[in-house]
């Protein structure tokens, strides 16, 4: 979603906002835009489309100042233009915005009855007018920001400056995340530490409702209910390297090529090779007593949710309830008391996700979270913390964090097994084995990339695509899906192999392409059945399995990718990377933009 930055200090401020803004553009944007204290006003600098434009006009015309703010837009009310880009400014307030105002048409009329005039088409108009509403009637900035964050409805972070007002700047969040960075005579907000990685690591995180004064030596924290407070400052994990592509042509590729190395690092988090078991971070409460679990996710999150429900409830043997996250709390699920919930987010700051954890935390659950960012509002809130170690992703659809999560998941359900005594020490080491192999054998798929390329070329022209599976290959088959939809356009749908002949049998014919997902396991023999019937009805089919099942029955489809051999407890994880390669691939000849798709974005922080 919508990238904030801002500084107040001594050095030029537009290098710093536009290093900032760089570092978020993985979130998703459409405009971008800077503004500066300058000349007892503002200095504004906004473009339409990607930062390049921003930076281009910044560097025909340099806006001059210590103290500005940034913001890349991602459209949400009014579409994208300069007009509505941010940061949107009265003669005396300027406002950079994350978030939705429910209730800004009421703002806006109250407002425009009062003599203010409006120019765009966006809710975030309303908050620079209604600040500069109350320091006409005399408040100064501090107590209007109060006054004027008790009349906003919706979520919001935001950064806002004062004409002539060299010594402060404020921040707000309420429902979207705010990091405020610490620097030697210089202060900084940023909606992501990592904006702020190459300046500090010491940093401290506004919580739910909190505003914040910054001054260029220090930060003064008020509550919700304006009552000043101290947030501890942490040292992030983020450096200041910049992210960078290196020979790939794109993020999205990167990360593909790097899950070998950070699935290793994940599991390396969890395994223990002396003793072949799985260690989990301390729990405030008795695992082996967790009667019935209730997953939570978003999109691939939530697909992961759904092969870790297979993993729990064939090994551990526990119900497993996994829901989509903004569903979750508008139907009022009701939970026992004491029962265990995990909530699954890259970002740890996931909107639905986040309001959903609240929910069960209300409703007396122990919260599990399993989350990419250590330091994010999902794990702050969360009793346990499940870490995955994927380092920064920056594509916008997710790759390398997706089979990190489930290394992770599927470390939680052995150990959660292994507590409840549904298997023994033996069965134990034997699933870690495995699961000890996975990097190697990421790599060994990793080595069809080329073969995928060429594939991919008979799928750039297809309509419709269609993805097979069962057991864990089902959920696999909904993310390959749900990938080549988000970076190619292609419409493309996941099934349960045994679902077609339940109606989406109906689309097939040969201009669809089917593609089999086929681990070897006790369902092999189905899902094949299933491919079969699409076959007879002249689907092209792509079929992934490995050398023992292409000989048994992969020669009937125009194309097949071997597999390695393993066990089918982790082939979901590598079966997932094919199908990666194959949007990615196809993506690539149609010529969309495969790191930063349409109309989406990477973090989702508002409903």
């Amino acid at each position: 979603m919508c990238g904030i930055v801002g500084v107040i200090g001594d050095r030029e401020a537009a290098p710093i906002l536009l290093d900032g803004l760089r570092r978020l553009e993985y979130r998703g944007y459409d405009s971008a835009g800077v503004a500066l204290l300058s000349n007892g006003g503002f200095a504004l600098r906004r473009a339409e489309g990607k930062l390049e434009r921003l930076e281009a006009l910044v560097k025909s015309n340099p806006p001059k100042g210590t103290v500005g703010i940034g913001h890349t837009r991602w459209a949400t009310h009014g579409r994208p233009s300069e007009t509505n880009a941010h940061p949107h400014a009265t003669t005396r307030v300027a406002v950079v915005h994350n978030g939705i105002i429910e209730n800004y048409q009421h703002l806006k009329a109250e407002l425009s009855a009062a003599g203010h005039n409006f120019e765009t088409e966006t809710d975030t108009e309303v908050v620079p007018h209604l600040v500069h509403h109350y320091l006409e009637q005399g408040l100064d900035p501090e107590a209007a920001v109060e006054k004027t964050l008790k009349r906003l409805e919706g979520a919001f972070a935001l950064g806002i400056l004062f004409a002539g007002r060299h010594d402060l700047v404020i921040g707000a969040r309420r429902g979207s995340p705010l990091a405020i960075g610490f620097n030697q005579g210089e202060t900084m907000l940023a909606s992501d530490a990592l904006a702020l990685a190459p300046f500090t690591r010491k940093v401290a995180y506004l919580e739910e409702g909190d505003w914040a004064v910054l001054r260029r030596d220090c930060a003064t924290f008020r509550d919700e209910h304006g009552h000043e407070v101290e947030r501890a400052i942490r040292e992030t994990a983020h450096d200041g390297l910049v992210v960078a592509k290196g020979n790939y042509r794109h993020f999205m590729q990167k990360e593909i090529h790097e899950q070998p190395a950070v699935i290793g690092e994940t599991l390396n988090g969890y395994y223990d090779p002396a003793a072949g078991a799985i260690r989990l971070p301390e729990m405030p409460f008795a695992l082996e007593k967790v009667e019935r679990l209730t997953i939570v996710a978003c999109g691939t999150s939530y697909f992961a949710g759904l092969i870790a429900r297979y993993w729990i409830e064939t090994l551990a043997r526990v119900p497993v309830e996994v829901d989509i996250a903004s569903e979750f709390r508008y139907r009022q699920p009701p939970l026992q008391k004491g029962g265990a919930a995990l909530f699954i987010s890259q970002s740890g700051e996931t909107a639905d996700t986040l309001a959903a954890l609240r929910f069960a935390k209300s409703s007396g659950q122990h919260v599990i979270s399993l989350v990419n960012v250590s330091e994010s509002t999902i794990a702050r809130g969360s009793d346990v913390v499940l870490r995955t170690l994927a380092g920064a992703e920056i594509g916008v659809a997710s790759t390398k964090a997706f089979t990190c999560q489930l290394t992770a998941l599927a470390c939680f359900a052995i150990a959660l097994a292994r507590a409840k005594g549904a298997i023994s020490a033996r069965e134990e080491n034997r699933l870690t084995q495995a699961l000890a192999e996975v990097p190697a054998r990421a790599t060994e798929v990793l080595r069809h990339d080329q073969a995928l390329e060429a594939l991919a070329e008979s799928l750039r022209h297809a309509s419709d695509v269609i993805y097979i599976g069962r057991g864990t290959g089902y959920p696999v088959a909904l993310e390959g899906a749900l990938k080549l939809k988000e970076i190619s356009y292609i419409h493309a749908e996941g099934f349960a192999a045994g679902e077609l002949k339940h109606g989406p049998i109906a689309l097939i014919d040969g201009k669809v392409p089917v593609i089999v997902v086929a681990p070897p396991d006790a369902l092999f023999d189905k899902t094949v059945s299933n491919m079969q019937e699409v076959i007879a009805r002249g689907a092209r089919v792509v079929f992934l399995s490995d050398a023992e099942g292409i000989k048994r029955l992969g020669r009937d489809a125009q194309a097949s990718i071997e597999m390695p051999k393993v066990d089918p407890f982790v082939a979901p994880i590598l079966y997932t990377i094919p199908v990666q390669l194959i949007a990615y691939h196809v993506a690539v000849l149609k010529g969309t933009d495969v790191d930063q798709p349409r109309n989406l974005a990477k973090s989702v922080t508002v409903e």
